[in-house]
């Protein structure tokens, strides 16, 4: 069965996009809607205000933000590690993808469609 949903994931048109003019929580709700998983932003090691933007972390954080950084898109086929490393590479925020709850960061040697189904543990 997870090679079926894994082959699934790969043709799934599901995307997530991130423009970074949003809310944290935009983003946040939004990689819900698509994957049934929380994605967390972090400023240092704290959490992050949802209600900030990608600009406002910028001024609040001693990493660069991009905020001039292309869209970002993310499929069920990448991997949560790779998701992770995206965000940091095209916006440079930390972000960690988390089980639906937003209790327990998903593995990262997994895929987002993976993680969206509870594959793992």
């Amino acid at each position: 069965m997870g090679l079926i949903n894994n082959i699934k994931d790969a043709f799934n048109k599901a995307e997530f996009s991130v423009a970074p003019n949003k809310k944290l929580k935009t983003i946040s709700a939004d990689f819900m809607k698509t994957f049934n998983l929380t994605l967390a932003f972090y400023k240092g090691a704290k959490l992050a205000d949802p209600e900030m933007t990608l600009a406002a972390l910028n001024s609040k954080t001693t990493k660069e933000i991009n905020t001039k950084a292309d869209s970002l898109k993310i499929k069920g086929s990448t991997k949560v590690g790779d998701a992770e490393k995206l965000f940091d590479q095209q916006f440079g925020v930390t972000v960690q993808i988390k089980d639906k709850a937003g209790k327990t960061c998903v593995p990262n040697d997994i895929t987002i469609g993976q993680a969206s189904r509870g594959e793992y543990k």
